[in-house]
């Protein structure tokens, strides 16, 4: 490996943990672009290329699914009007109108349940907890695959966990079939410059809180977030930004309780409501 290429890996690993450490030498495209994700939240007007939604979803279909079931689908939404009722619905999130294309990634349980139907053959696995989870992970996975699909073509890309704020709304507005579910959004565009110049890749927690040898280890993470906060504070005085507390009290003030959850915590009887019955 040439020094060069040494000293861009060790520029990533520095934006990434916010000070270095420790891996196996090597990079190529792929991690290089890994590396250097961050959220875009600012577009430019400029339209996409014909037909980039349907290229990141084959890269979306390229993920692993389990049992091939593939039990996940994509709207694809660049109306501009459903954007903006979509913003509305996830905390008036201006991006999401913003962006020439949001994806509303769906656990999708309703096409096996359709083919169950049409050939009059017994589905009732579907009816629990298992299968939802199996495509509420299937989706991610695809999704990840096309967020790493739309960074590669410098697009820029971010997660809209606040689609799960209104649930029966959302399905409503898309037209989802019971036993499907919109997991999360996904804005797509090109970066506006202007204001994501100071959108840099966000610190993670070292790998001593998440990496585990052979068994989990309870109290790896309490060193390891001593050293997150103290990068995170270094951060956000570099960005200029102003935090409510270091990174654990930010982090647990966002699961003090149900008032915190955005109405999020009536998920379960709203995926009641839209079919799923989570034996």
């Amino acid at each position: 490996m040439s020094t060069q290429t040494t000293k861009d890996l060790e520029t990533l690993l520095q934006a990434r943990y916010g000070k270095g450490t420790e891996v196996l030498d090597a990079l190529n495209p792929t991690i290089e672009t890994l590396f250097q994700h961050k959220s875009v939240r600012g577009f430019t007007a400029q339209p996409l290329a014909p037909n980039t939604a349907e290229l990141l979803v084959a890269a979306a279909q390229s993920a692993s699914t389990s049992s091939n079931l593939q039990t996940w689908s994509v709207v694809a939404v660049e109306d501009q009007g459903r954007k903006d009722r979509l913003a509305a619905m996830a905390g008036n999130q201006k991006w999401i109108s913003a962006c020439p294309l949001f994806l509303v990634w769906v656990a999708d349980l309703a096409r096996l349940k359709a083919l169950g139907d049409e050939h009059q053959h017994a589905y009732e696995s579907l009816n629990y907890l298992e299968m939802l989870i199996m495509g509420t992970i299937d989706a991610s996975l695809a999704a990840q695959n096309a967020a790493i699909a739309a960074e590669s073509l410098d697009l820029g890309i971010v997660y809209i966990g606040g689609i799960r704020n209104k649930p029966l709304d959302v399905a409503k507005e898309l037209g989802l079939p019971p036993m499907s579910f919109a997991t999360f959004g996904m804005c797509v565009g090109h970066p506006d410059p202007a204001t994501t110049a100071k959108n840099v890749v966000k610190p993670r927690l070292p790998q001593s809180a998440v990496l585990h040898r052979e068994t989990y280890h309870p109290t790896a993470h309490k060193e390891a977030v001593d050293a997150y906060n103290a990068t995170m504070e270094k951060f956000y005085a570099e960005q200029a930004m102003k935090p409510l507390g270091p990174w654990h009290i930010q982090s647990l003030n966002r699961v003090r309780g149900p008032e915190a959850m955005a109405g999020r915590d009536l998920l379960v009887d709203a995926l009641k409501k839209l079919g799923f019955d989570m034996r």
